[in-house]
C-alpha cells in the first residue's frame, strides 16, 4: 500500500504537470485511493482462503485415513484429526504416532505449502491488479476524494453493524441457552426461590435448588455498598478538581487518582481480603459490632474505593465542559460559589454525571474477583452486609468451571444468570436515559 500511495503521487504529479486542468482532489487522495484498491482485492482474498481453509483441511486428513478409521465415532474421529493436525505443526502427541497418522500428516504438511504460497500469490497479484487498475485511473479531474470518504463511510457503517450484531449475538445466545434452562427448572422457582444449591444430590433428590434471590440480594448489596462508598468521594473529588484546585495541584492529583482504575482487580482483592476485611472486623469488635472478614460490606468497600476514578474522572470532565456565562451569571446575580456549584453547574452537568454514575453502577454489578475473595462466596439468603455474601457473577464462574455438561441445568443456569444481569443493566440505561433527557431540554 505504501508502494502504491508513493506510485500514485507520482504519477498524479508528471500528469497534472503536463496539464493546465485544476484538480479535483489532492495528491493524498489518489494516493490513499490506490492504497485503498490494493488492499481490498488483497483482504478478499485473505477472507475467501480462510473461510475455506477448514473444510479443505478436514477433506485432505479424512481422505489420507483408512477406511476402518473414517467409521470411527465422531468424538474418537475428532480427536485422530487433532493427533494428525499436532504432528504436522510439529507439535508435540501423547504416545507414539501410527502410520497412518505419519502419512496424513505429511500429506496434511504439502497441502499447507502449497496453500500457503497459492494465498500469498493470489494475494500479491490482487495488489497487482488493484494498483493497475487505479493507476489508469488517475487524471487531474478523477474524483478520489469522494471515492475515499464513500470507503470510509462503508468501513464506518460495518464496524457500527459489527458492534450491532454482536449485542444482537450475545442476547439470542443468552436467551436460547436461557430456554433450555428454564425447560428444566420453573422460572417461578428460578426468580423468587430463595435456596441456591446447584448440584446434585447424593439420595437422589433432584437436580438441586437454583433460587436466583439470595444471588441477587448479595449483588444489589454490594453494589449498593461500593456506590454509597465511591459516588460522594467521587464526585466531590471531581467538585474539588474543577472548581477549586489550582491548575497545578490538579495537574498532579488526577492521574494520581486515575492509577486506581488502571489496578488489577486480582490486587483488590488480596488486599480486600488481607488487609481491609481483618482492619474492618477488628473496628467491629472495638465497637460492639460482629463483621466477619469476608463479607458483603468488606467486598463493597474496596470495590467502591475502585470505581471512585470512574466517577470522579468523568464528572471532573464533565464540570469542566459547562459554559463559563452560566458561572459568571450566576456570580454576577450575587450567589456564592457554593451556591453556584449547587445549583447552576450540577443541574447542568447532571446528564454526564448521571453516566459516569451507571458506568461506575455497571462497574460494580460485573465486578468478580473482589467478591470471590473478599464476601466469602456464601450463597445464603441474608440482608446483614457484615456476614459472608457472594454476587451473580460469582455464580456464573463457579457453574461453568471445571468439567461441566453444558446440557445440564447446573451449566444452562449461568446463560440464565448473565440474562438477568443484561435485563438489569438495560433498566439501569432506561432510566438514566430518562434523567439525561429531561435535564438536557432544561438546560440546552
Amino acid at each position: 500500500m505504501a508502494l502504491g500511495y508513493q506510485v500514485a503521487l507520482g504519477r498524479y504529479r508528471k500528469v497534472t504537470g503536463h496539464s493546465d486542468a485544476r484538480p479535483h482532489s489532492r495528491p493524498a487522495y489518489h494516493g490513499l485511493l490506490v492504497a485503498i484498491w490494493c488492499a481490498i482485492p488483497a483482504l478478499a482474498v485473505i477472507i475467501v482462503f480462510g473461510l475455506f481453509e477448514p473444510i479443505i483441511t478436514r477433506y485432505v486428513i479424512f481422505s489420507a485415513l483408512p477406511p476402518e478409521v473414517r467409521e470411527l465415532p465422531a468424538h474418537e474421529l475428532r480427536s485422530v484429526m487433532q493427533r494428525i493436525h499436532q504432528i504436522a505443526t510439529g507439535f508435540g502427541i501423547v504416545g507414539e504416532a501410527k502410520p497412518y497418522e505419519n502419512v496424513a500428516a505429511t500429506r496434511l504438511g504439502t497441502y499447507h505449502a502449497i496453500w500457503n504460497f497459492a494465498l500469498i500469490a493470489l494475494a500479491a497479484s490482487s495488489a497487482v491488479a488493484g494498483l493497475v487498475y487505479t493507476l489508469r485511473r488517475i487524471t487531474p479531474r478523477l474524483r478520489a476524494r469522494n471515492e475515499v470518504e464513500r470507503v470510509i463511510r462503508i468501513l464506518l457503517l460495518l464496524c457500527s453493524a459489527v458492534a450491532i450484531m454482536t449485542t444482537v449475538g450475545i442476547v439470542a445466545s443468552l436467551l436460547g441457552e436461557a430456554v433450555r434452562f428454564f425447560g428444566f427448572v420453573n422460572p417461578l422457582d428460578f426468580f423468587f426461590g430463595t435456596v441456591w444449591n446447584p448440584r446434585f444430590s447424593s439420595v437422589g433428590a433432584g437436580q438441586g435448588d437454583f433460587g436466583l434471590l439470595p444471588l441477587l440480594v448479595g449483588t444489589l448489596m454490594i453494589s449498593a455498598i461500593a456506590i454509597l462508598v465511591a459516588l460522594p468521594i467521587g464526585l466531590m473529588t471531581a467538585i474539588y478538581m474543577a472548581e477549586y484546585a489550582s491548575s497545578h495541584l490538579r495537574n498532579i492529583a488526577k492521574p494520581i487518582i486515575e492509577i486506581l482504575a488502571g489496578i488489577p482487580t486480582i490486587v483488590y482483592g488480596v488486599f480486600a481480603l488481607t488487609v481491609a476485611g481483618p482492619f474492618f472486623a477488628d473496628m467491629g469488635a472495638a465497637v460492639g459490632l460482629d463483621i466477619s472478614a469476608t463479607s458483603a460490606f468488606t467486598a463493597g468497600a474496596v470495590m467502591g474505593v475502585m470505581i471512585i476514578p470512574f466517577i470522579s474522572s468523568l464528572s471532573d470532565d464533565i464540570i469542566t465542559q459547562v459554559p463559563a456565562s452560566m458561572r459568571d451569571g450566576s456570580l454576577g446575580l450575587g450567589a456564592t460559589r457554593s451556591e453556584t456549584i449547587k445549583r447552576v453547574i450540577l443541574p447542568a452537568a447532571l446528564p454526564g454525571i448521571v453516566g459516569a454514575f451507571l458506568l461506575a453502577v455497571s462497574r460494580a454489578i460485573g465486578e468478580t474477583m473482589i467478591v470471590v475473595l473478599a464476601a466469602g462466596n456464601s450463597p445464603v439468603l441474608r440482608f446483614n452486609p457484615f456476614e459472608p455474601s457472594t454476587s451473580v457473577t460469582v455464580s456464573i464462574v463457579n457453574q461453568l468451571t471445571g468439567d461441566t455438561d453444558f446440557a445440564s441445568p447446573q451449566s444452562l443456569v449461568a446463560f440464565a444468570l448473565g440474562l438477568t444481569l443484561f435485563i438489569m443493566t438495560l433498566g439501569l440505561n432506561v432510566v438514566a436515559l430518562y434523567i439525561v433527557r429531561k435535564y438536557r431540554e432544561q438546560y440546552e
